[in-house]
């Protein structure tokens, strides 16, 4: 295959994937990123406490900033834009890296089968998380990797990753122990003229970066590691148990590719002499996921860098069955491969969790266009669990918002509850201290919440009418629903006639459920 043909084939996949995948996935896609830039760029934004405390590096939200500062200078900064080029400059680096994979494993027709049909990464590989550009770097410095001769050059984009993610160093201690054990250059002279020399040079810059940045002298990946690691701040956003990256974590994430991987493994283990490089990445796997293990919060992104090894050893292992297998096998097993990636990618991409992003351009409308009755711009309440949206990098508008913080227990303190903790534990209280009682103007203009929630707290909402619902999810969660509400206060002379009936009631959960509201299209308030 001409290899400009090849490298075309993926960026289309990948470039794709930035229109197809219109759902939302975790916060850290926006508030670690896009948030950050927006922030940067424009003067005005939200920064969570990682930014705060110093625990982030401002190394990859830069990149994203200086799309944005182009897009201002020519007064292109249209939200639309800012939230389109990020996506796309991330899905070019990881159409650049895929077109390494399949250059790295000797340019296998299954290796490029399957980096492009893996439905994690057509997932993931356009977002804008950490994550997907750690798991883009190391797939790059992997494919500079000196398998079989000699040469330094990976050390640039694996340092590059380690620093920006301090657990990427788990994969790559193997893997450098691997490359000294076997190179025919002296180990000492090795050690210091390349690997320490190039790490202090990246870790020298990144480290000027992101003190001018953050404002003091600061090291981001010691403070990373001694937060998330050494603190175990991460087990606050949940915990799972040991063996679950082994059960389910990597699992999930090969989806079916995990058929031909356990066949890899299996090959790898009783003929080791002819899968030398897939018997390396093995044991750079299974030593990755016991440390990773190790540390009580555990999600699946934190996994996607491992993606490239699992891929190559599918991949070898099936290039070598091929050789053996019918026509009539391969297609079948192409096929199975296929339309296993294709379902879960298709509806995570398109189905699950789109409120958010559907929400967005109603709040931008409203955002621009929305004045009270003293010509007051919106003043938006997100009464959600924190951070279940993008923010200002979606809005592009400098108006007042507000949501409920989840900020860990940073200080130790006795009985620690967060903001939306306390909120979820009594709605009506924290509203009762929290919201003004008059003038009505001092209340948010708009509030925006999940379904279940509006019957606790109608009292609150009888100022208010249902201006948008955005179906969500299939399912209700603990704290989340099937739709998005979007609620605008009355203005002077509006009336809520279902409201003034169930004025006098004294308990809100009398009052009759957000199904007897009468819906957008028929607007009974005025």
């Amino acid at each position: 295959m001409r290899l400009l043909y090849v490298f075309l084939l993926i960026l289309a996949v990948r470039l794709a994937s930035v229109f197809v995948v219109q759902t939302y996935y975790v916060p850290d896609e926006y508030w670690q990123s896009l948030e950050v830039a927006h922030k940067i760029t424009f003067g005005y934004g939200y920064l969570t406490w990682e930014w705060v405390e110093g625990i982030r590096s401002y190394v990859y939200p830069l990149l994203i900033a200086g799309l944005y500062k182009l897009l201002a200078l020519v007064h292109m900064d249209s939200v639309q834009l800012l939230v389109l080029l990020p996506r796309i400059l991330q899905a070019t680096l990881s159409a650049y890296s895929d077109y390494r994979f399949f250059v790295w494993t000797g340019k296998r027709k299954w290796a490029l089968f399957l980096v492009l049909v893996s439905w994690f990464w057509f997932y993931t590989g356009s977002r804008t998380l950490a994550n997907t550009l750690e798991a883009s770097l190391t797939t790059i410095a992997l494919s500079y990797f000196p398998w079989y001769g000699e040469g330094t050059g990976y050390l640039w984009p694996a340092a590059i990753c380690c620093f920006l993610r301090p657990t990427a160093a788990v994969i790559w201690l193997p893997l450098g122990l691997h490359h000294l054990r076997k190179s025919r250059q002296n180990v000492v002279e090795l050690i210091l003229k390349r690997f320490v020399l190039i790490g202090l040079l990246v870790a020298g810059l990144g480290v000027a970066i992101d003190s001018y940045w953050h404002g003091r002298l600061i090291v981001t990946p010691y403070e990373f590691l001694k937060y998330n690691i050494f603190n175990n701040i991460g087990s606050f956003y949940g915990s799972h148990p040991w063996y679950w990256y082994f059960t389910a974590g990597l699992p999930t994430v090969l989806g079916v590719n995990i058929l031909p991987f356990l066949f890899g493994v299996k090959e790898t283990v009783q003929k080791s002499e002819k899968f030398a490089v897939s018997k390396q990445l093995l044991i750079t796997i299974f030593v990755t996921l016991l440390v990773l293990s190790a540390v009580d919060h555990k999600e699946f992104r934190f996994v996607s860098p491992l993606l490239p090894l699992c891929l190559y050893v599918s991949a070898d292992v099936l290039s070598k069955w091929s050789y053996r297998a019918s026509s009539i096998l391969l297609w079948a097993a192409a096929l199975v491969i296929l339309v296993a990636n294709i379902m879960p990618a298709w509806y995570l991409s398109t189905v699950h969790q789109k409120g958010p992003i559907d929400l967005m351009p109603k709040l931008r409308v409203i955002a621009q266009d929305y004045r009270d009755e003293r010509d007051h711009r919106a003043n938006i309440l997100f009464l959600m669990p924190c951070h279940s949206t993008p923010y200002y990098s979606h809005i592009h508008e400098n108006v007042t918002m507000r949501f409920l913080t989840c900020e860990p227990n940073l200080d130790k303190k006795e009985q620690y509850k967060d903001e939306a903790d306390r909120f979820y534990e009594n709605p009506v209280h924290w509203i009762n201290s929290n919201i003004p009682v008059h003038p009505l103007t001092a209340q948010p203009s708009h509030v925006v919440l999940f379904d279940p929630l509006a019957e606790n707290i109608s009292v609150f909402l009888r100022n208010y009418r249902l201006l948008h619902r955005i179906e969500h999810a299939e399912h209700r969660q603990l704290r989340t629903g099937r739709s998005i509400l979007v609620y605008q206060r009355l203005k002077k002379g509006e009336e809520n006639a279902f409201n003034r009936e169930n004025e006098q009631e004294p308990d809100v959960h009398d009052h009759p459920g957000l199904e007897e509201l009468p819906p957008i299209e028929e607007n009974q308030f005025n």
